[in-house]
């Protein structure tokens, strides 16, 4: 009976995720021909190739975009998080609203806003033309700061509900016996919450990291050709270069990175529950 059980979410996880991921693992290990086709070659030129200095210097931006995405959601998430976690019962609910609400629309249409913001002849740029406060537009879009700016908007969420569940199920009397101790609120947070909430805090880190890693179209939308990522030079291999075995190969090069975070991330779980794991 169990096994009945279990098998529609056997046959469904073996089809739609096993079946695909084997295929593509298969394929980067592949040719490809002079027109395009996969070739049933056995190589490692796929794998070697992501030493070129280019397609370093991709990975290198990719994981720095990700990295100021991850710490940028951080810095402004902690607080928010907080907040929310010790506002009045009565008013948690309305706060988690206002985090999840921007999860009701789909985040392409919410790039475009973005851009329609911050475009040359965007709202933004009209106003302050309009105000004086500028002689010219402002170069706004078409840059990293802009592509980090969407990222961050986009993410931001992730980064928040981990870190509430964090803090709102943190035991609160640790803070109290720390402050009869003597210990000031600044020391309190950096030697109690902190330390308490760092499942929260892994758990929202690995939850903007990995994403922002396989966004390709905000990259596209709001870096335009001049900014590269890795999600995006992976989209250019299958739809524009034709190059499948060499997008495969970096396909799996970033689930073999995203399965390592998520490693990461029990361990310091095992370590919360038994401090000898390390």
């Amino acid at each position: 009976m169990p096994l009945l059980t279990l098998s529609p979410f056997v046959v469904w996880m073996t089809v739609f995720l096993t079946a695909p991921l084997l295929l593509v693992l298969i394929v980067s290990f592949c040719q490809r021909s002079a027109y395009g086709e996969i070739q049933y070659v056995f190589t490692l030129a796929n794998y070697s190739r992501m030493l070129d200095p280019l397609f370093l210097n991709i990975g290198w931006s990719s994981f720095i975009v990700s990295l100021a995405t991850t710490v940028l959601c951080l810095v402004l998430g902690y607080p928010f998080a907080y907040f929310i976690a010790r506002a009045p019962k009565r008013y948690r609910i309305f706060l988690l609203m206002l985090t999840i609400i921007p999860f009701w629309t789909n985040s392409l249409v919410r790039t475009y806003a973005w851009i329609m913001l911050l475009r040359t002849e965007g709202i933004i740029n009209s106003y302050l033309l309009a105000l004086g406060f500028v002689d010219k537009p402002l170069a706004m879009l078409y840059n990293q700061e802009a592509v980090l700016l969407g990222m961050v908007y986009t993410l931001f969420p992730f980064m928040v509900l981990p870190l509430y569940a964090s803090i709102e199920k943190m035991d609160r009397t640790y803070l109290e016996a720390a402050a009869d101790l003597g210990a000031n609120p600044v020391y309190s947070f950096f030697k109690v919450t902190l330390p308490l909430t760092l499942p929260g805090i892994v758990a929202g880190s690995l939850l903007v990291f990995v994403p922002t890693l396989g966004y390709f179209f905000i990259p596209d939308l709001m870096g335009g050709s001049k900014i590269m990522l890795i999600s995006n030079m992976i989209k250019n291999q299958f739809l524009t270069a034709r190059d499948w075995p060499f997008g495969s190969a970096l396909s799996i090069v970033l689930i073999v990175l995203t399965l390592a975070l998520i490693a990461l991330y029990m361990r310091v779980l095992r370590k919360e529950k038994d401090p000898e794991v390390f």
